[in-house]
């Protein structure tokens, strides 16, 4: 009788043990959640909202192929709390994307040439659709003598394919100084422009749109910033650079008009270097 006892007292024991080990494991070891999202997947997914934006035109959208915002904005390193000011937007192709971008938690500046036509245009469309934006704002300057803003106050400026313009009318250094005078330290600053076979000189190419990346590196470098990185996001290996009206002669000008216009459509927009400089931090 007693060892019968003995043995159903360590069986109820070793029960009760293991009841409250399961209890133990239901209450230390929750159910495992989905981890949350990091900045960078967030920024991520916001962009891809931001190229994808119903309110972009088809056409503009129809370049995406050509342009790869998404691919050039992440390289650049954009993200949607920052200062963002976008040199001579034009009919605003990228401005439909960064401003919606950093209409919540960052800010858009559209820096426009004094007196441009596309000014009245981009100011009708901030107005049609606050919702996207609602919080960008334009600035007039003088590429002559640029002021884009108190000093270091962007976090980022972004040229398009207008680097060009300057190194034709003489004013590329003036610009490239302002956007080391507008930026924090560490702040960046990304130029995609049309790219000269190597070897070209300025005096070569200058008014065929075209640039040899080390003349805009050197831009870059004399006014302060450190390059940081190049990418091969807009290379264009069908484009020899030989057209008759230059870059213009490629889509989406296509200045020929009909003549020889499939053969230009096939070699599709130019080959543009893609560069990312960085403000150094003061010491």
């Amino acid at each position: 009788m007693k060892q019968f006892m003995r043995k159903f007292v360590i069986a109820n024991a070793v029960a009760l043990a293991a009841s409250a080990a399961v209890m133990a494991f239901d209450v230390d070891q929750p159910t495992q959640a989905t981890p949350p999202a990091s900045a960078g997947q967030v920024a991520s997914t916001q962009l891809d909202q931001a190229v994808a934006g119903p309110w972009r035109s088809e056409q503009n959208k129809a370049r995406d192929t050509y342009r790869h915002p998404k691919q050039m904005l992440t390289f650049f390193g954009i993200r949607p709390d920052m200062t963002v000011i976008e040199i001579w937007p034009s009919g605003g192709w990228f401005t439909e994307i960064l401003a919606p971008f950093l209409n919540a938690n960052g800010h858009y500046i559209g820096a426009v040439p004094a007196g441009s036509k596309s000014k009245a245009a981009l100011e009708k469309k901030f107005a049609f659709d606050k919702a996207h934006f609602g919080n960008a704002r334009l600035l007039d300057f003088d590429n002559k003598a640029p002021n884009l803003g108190p000093d270091g106050s962007a976090d980022m400026v972004l040229t398009f394919r207008n680097v060009h313009n300057w190194a034709a009318d003489g004013s590329a250094e003036t610009m490239f100084k302002a956007f080391f005078k507008v930026l924090k330290p560490g702040g960046v600053l990304g130029v995609e422009d049309h790219r000269a076979a190597k070897g070209k000189t300025l005096d070569q190419v200058v008014n065929s749109g075209y640039l040899p990346t080390d003349y805009v590196i050197k831009l870059a470098t004399d006014a302060g910033f450190k390059l940081d990185g190049q990418s091969e996001i807009n290379a264009n290996p069908k484009d020899d650079r030989d057209h008759p009206k230059g870059v213009w002669t490629l889509p989406p000008t296509l200045e020929l008009g009909e003549t020889d216009k499939a053969k230009y459509q096939a070699i599709g927009e130019s080959d543009r270097m893609t560069l990312r400089f960085v403000k150094p931090a003061a010491k």
